[in-house]
């Protein structure tokens, strides 16, 4: 049922629109400038520029792949001398990819909205991970809308500024076997450390929506990611081979994981044998009705090690934290803690599979089996679930170790009649409802199950207040 807008409402829309604008734009001897702002950052910037200096038109069409490029690497040369920001202001950014340098920061402003390119030729052709054998979706891949590598000290933030990479082109060429290589993805950052990526709005990934590879000491926050739930592949943080992790207070709507844990893909993330590990994920929201809230794997090759997750919200999901592997992984997935989740309408509430067969090639090794110990779980409340749980080891490899304890799963309305559905597990469980699977027998007193209290390296980094002015500006 349709409505129309009256002329005065809409009157109303346009002098409210241009209210906003005039509030985060002043005249200076006739040129437009931002007025002054504050945000949070690892490292503030000694010097400052806008796009428009290099050429950006922030009219929705003309490309500023250019102005991108030539913004960066002018301010490249204050690496050593205080870092320097580039300020996306409010507009309309038209871009390809562009890379990014150390000691530096992109602001993307409140009012700003950088569009992605649609053009395959706007996006560099760039080899598959060495921990990965080739692209996720085959081939090579084409670079991320915004890429770096071998960077320290580098700053993707804003004032809830949208990324918006206008994947629908992507998504038909991908369903229709179109593409050679793997689409790129909003956001990559590989072989690098003192990552920060916060306080941003992305949309309509081409694919992953956020990938550090390769990097330590990572903190992502404040992120609404949003995905069509009907489009594959369109994750929304993916940490992979990466140590020393925060992610909190992201709201995450996906056609696939909300979070996916990688560490590398059968034989060569084996050979690669760079794990991910020490992550603490909390006050995450997540919509995912085909995949995961948390998942670790699929590809979890070179291991994953001491995740911790907290304030965990999922609703209308497939999952919760769900462990994906399968032979030919090999790896391990180790110390693996969760709490304080609330779950509304899900179809798994536990999940862990161990016949997942994707393959990079037909050289992965029949023997490499992956270990799968100590998997916590304690204080989930769960409503309008299927299956309480649906938990697969391996035989001749158990998964072991899994403790699970102040669980309460209420049930649809017409759940299904084996509601835990246990092979080749070994654990224990206390004040679980419904009644576990007989694999997982109720501790003989009570129990809770354990989550570390030690503090993380990376919850110890506290960021500064960083304040944009017109007078850092140096060209």
């Amino acid at each position: 049922m349709g409505f129309h807008l009256s002329t005065k409402s809409h009157v109303l829309g346009v002098v409210s629109g241009i209210l906003v604008l005039l509030s985060s734009v002043a005249e200076c001897k006739g040129e437009r400038i931002l007025k002054p702002f504050d945000y949070p950052a690892i490292n503030c910037r000694k010097h400052s520029a806008l796009l428009t200096e290099f050429g950006g038109i922030g009219d929705g069409k003309t490309s500023n792949t250019k102005a991108f490029k030539t913004a960066i690497d002018h301010l490249k040369q204050f690496a050593t001398d205080g870092g320097a920001e580039l300020i996306v202001p409010p507009g309309k950014w038209l871009t390809g990819s562009f890379n990014l340098t150390s000691h530096f920061t992109l602001y993307i402003h409140k009012d700003a909205v950088i569009l992605g390119s649609q053009e395959e030729s706007d996006y560099p052709h760039i080899p598959p991970l060495p921990s990965y054998g080739k692209g996720r979706d085959g081939g090579g891949r084409f670079s991320s809308l915004i890429f770096g590598t071998n960077l320290t000290d580098v700053v993707i933030t804003g004032g809830n500024g949208t990324i918006n990479g206008q994947g629908r082109v992507w998504w038909d060429k991908f369903k229709q076997k179109k593409l050679v290589d793997t689409r790129p993805y909003l956001i990559e950052i590989m072989f690098s450390d003192q990552v920060q990526i916060s306080n941003l709005t992305l949309i309509n990934s081409p694919s992953w929506n956020v990938h550090p590879v390769y990097c330590s000491d990572v903190i992502i926050q404040g992120m609404t990611i949003l995905a069509p739930v009907d489009v594959p592949n369109t994750d929304g943080i993916n940490p992979d081979s990466c140590a020393n992790v925060k992610i909190e207070d992201c709201y995450i709507v996906s056609g696939d994981d909300c979070i996916a844990i990688k560490s590398g893909w059968d034989q060569y993330g084996i050979k690669y044998g760079v794990p991910t590990r020490d992550i603490v994920i909390r006050r995450l929201t997540c919509i995912s009705p085909d995949s995961a809230v948390i998942a670790l794997g699929s590809e979890m090759s070179g291991g994953i090690k001491n995740v911790r997750a907290e304030d965990i919200t999922a609703i209308n999901s497939q999952s919760g934290v769900r462990i994906k592997t399968g032979v030919g992984r090999g790896g391990y997935v180790q110390d693996i803690y969760a709490r304080k989740m609330t779950m509304k309408t899900m179809k798994y509430v536990f999940w862990m599979t161990s016949d997942y067969g994707s393959h990079p090639d037909d050289e992965w090794d029949r023997k490499a089996i992956p270990k799968i110990e100590n998997i916590n779980y304690r204080e989930v409340v769960a409503e309008n679930v299927t299956y309480s749980a649906r938990l697969d080891g391996i035989s001749g490899d158990k998964f072991t170790g899994i403790c699970i304890s102040d669980v309460t799963i209420r049930l649809t309305q017409k759940p299904k009649q084996l509601q835990w559905n246990c092979t080749n597990v070994e654990g224990v469980t206390s004040q679980v409802t419904p009644q576990p699977c007989d694999l997982l027998p109720p501790s003989k007193g009570p129990l809770q199950c354990t989550f570390p209290e030690n503090q993380l390296p990376i919850e110890a980094v506290k960021l500064k207040t960083c304040s944009y002015t017109a007078s850092k500006k140096m060209m």
